[in-house]
């Protein structure tokens, strides 16, 4: 059985490293695999957050909100938090886009009839 631990967050040094990692090898993309590299990577702490702090949401369509919610800036920070982990921050701001009207709605649109269908089951 596969168990999850909590990781500690990155040091400002490593954060700094991941971020320069990302922008280089961003650099050499498109604006559109730059954002589509972005995005995926601001998935995987969205996913560490709504599973952590959000239970019982439908996790993947919580994360598809979240993100298609998100603003560029908000999607380059919670990028940079995949390497150590979720952070305050990263929680903050998940928190935040998950309160905006345009994700309630999403969520209800998308995360209800997940929801539903998982206890028809």
């Amino acid at each position: 059985m596969l168990e999850l631990t909590k990781s500690r967050p990155a040091s400002g040094l490593a954060r700094r490293a991941a971020l320069l990692i990302l922008i280089l090898g961003a650099a050499a993309c498109s604006a559109q695999s730059q954002d589509a590299i972005a995005r995926e990577a601001a998935r995987s702490t969205v996913n560490r957050v709504v599973v952590e702090r959000f239970p019982g949401v439908p996790v993947q369509p919580a994360i598809d909100c979240v993100i298609d919610n998100a603003s560029a800036q908000q999607i380059y920070a919670l990028a940079v938090d995949t390497v150590g982990g979720p952070t305050e921050s990263s929680i903050q701001i998940v928190s935040e886009i998950a309160a905006r009207p345009e994700t309630l709605s999403c969520l209800a649109n998308r995360g209800l009839p997940a929801l539903l269908q998982g206890a028809l089951r």
